[in-house]
């Protein structure tokens, strides 16, 4: 009896070992909300400016710790633009392609800002300098000759270059992504189209010369020769609302404006600059003066544009003048003006220094960063 008590336990333990080898393990931890891998998710803004010298020179400027950052050389470049997180270089030939390691993602409710290693990831082959339009899917680059060229994003995000298809646009315009569609610009009118370039319907509205594209929190803005078109989508349907311009006025061919703003600046004929207001749905000329640059804060905010003379001008929404700085030298080089929600950037391209303003303190340089070089393109990321 004794034994077989013995070799009972025995047994016994061996089935409870057996049991407990075989339990399955611990589910993992659970993901945190805004997790993305390879990145750190911080608390403030990751803002960085991506300059492109004229000579070829290109750096990564980190506006949180004043780092400066040396990236291979891309000589002739012509175009800098930005997604808010990938800068594109466009010389002759291709469009080069850096991921600046910073941006912010907007859930509308709140934001979630990452900080990541700057890489550069490479060119796509695209022969006139290019405009960029992105979502969270695909990336659109578009030729001056109407040549559009598609990447897939969430390649684009592991550093790797990824096409996903190619359009043609009327030459001039830029093929926007927008609401899972693609709206592309043709000689008829505004065409959209699925990821594939298969049409899936057309915008009714006309927009006569097309020249000029931004995209807000309202929808998609075209530059049209009598106005400017809105295109919106509601359930999957699109539509068109045209803006138009006071009569006998100059139209507007570039808009510039805040990343998630409603409100857009352009120059207006030599003279002047246009003030676009979605929200109320209307244009306001505002007498400047011949200007080189132009930007706009935002709703209630001032419009930014710097004279021929080198002066930094900040105005009401009235078109009254608040504030003057002179920031670079008359006649040289045409700057260009980056807004954030806090500051402003102004590159004096013959020095090689970009300025950052402070448009709440009487456009006050709160920093000047010395680059060397011409910094002929700028362009801010990480919003």
């Amino acid at each position: 009896m004794k034994h077989r008590s013995l070799r009972a336990l025995s047994l016994g333990a061996a089935v409870l070992a057996l049991g407990a080898c075989s339990a399955p393990p611990p589910p993992p931890p659970p993901v945190p909300h805004g997790y993305v891998e390879g990145a750190e998710e911080t608390a403030e803004t990751q803002s960085r400016l991506v300059v492109a010298d004229g000579g070829g020179a290109v750096r990564v400027l980190d506006l949180l710790t004043e780092e400066v950052r040396e990236l291979a050389p891309v000589p002739g470049v012509r175009e800098a633009v930005t997604d808010g997180r990938f800068a594109y270089l466009s010389d002759a030939d291709s469009v080069h392609v850096v991921d600046s390691g910073g941006w912010t993602v907007d859930h509308s409710d709140h934001v979630h800002h990452y900080r990541a290693e700057i890489r550069e990831l490479g060119e796509v082959p695209l022969a006139t300098p290019a405009q960029a339009q992105s979502d969270k899917v695909v990336v659109a680059l578009s030729g001056a000759d109407g040549e559009v060229v598609l990447l897939n994003r969430e390649p684009l995000e592991k550093g790797e270059i990824e096409r996903a298809g190619n359009l043609r646009v009327q030459p001039g315009t830029a093929a926007v992504p927008y609401e899972q569609r693609v709206l592309a610009m043709s000689d008829t009118g505004v065409r959209v189209l699925d990821r594939n370039g298969a049409e899936t319907g057309r915008i009714a509205e006309p927009c006569a010369e097309p020249a000029g594209t931004a995209v807000t929190r309202r929808g998609v803005v075209f530059g049209c020769a009598d106005g400017a078109l809105l295109v919106t989508a509601d359930d999957g349907e699109f539509r068109g609302e045209k803006i138009p311009y006071p009569s006998n006025a100059p139209r507007a061919t570039e808009f510039r404006m805040r990343p998630g703003s409603d409100t857009l600046a352009a120059l207006a004929g030599t003279d002047g600059v246009w003030l676009l207001d979605l929200s109320q749905r209307a244009f306001t000329h505002v007498p400047t003066g011949p200007v080189t640059a132009v930007n706009a804060v935002g709703a209630g905010g001032s419009l930014l544009a710097v004279g021929t003379d080198g002066t930094l001008r900040a105005y009401r929404q009235d078109g009254t003048e608040s504030a003057r700085n002179q920031l670079v030298a008359p006649g040289g080089p045409p700057p260009s003006i980056q807004v954030d929600t806090s500051r402003a950037y102004v590159n004096d391209v013959a020095a090689g220094t970009v300025h950052e303003i402070d448009y709440n303190d009487g456009l006050r340089v709160a920093r000047s960063f010395q680059l060397g070089g011409q910094a002929a393109h700028v362009v801010e990321t990480g919003r």
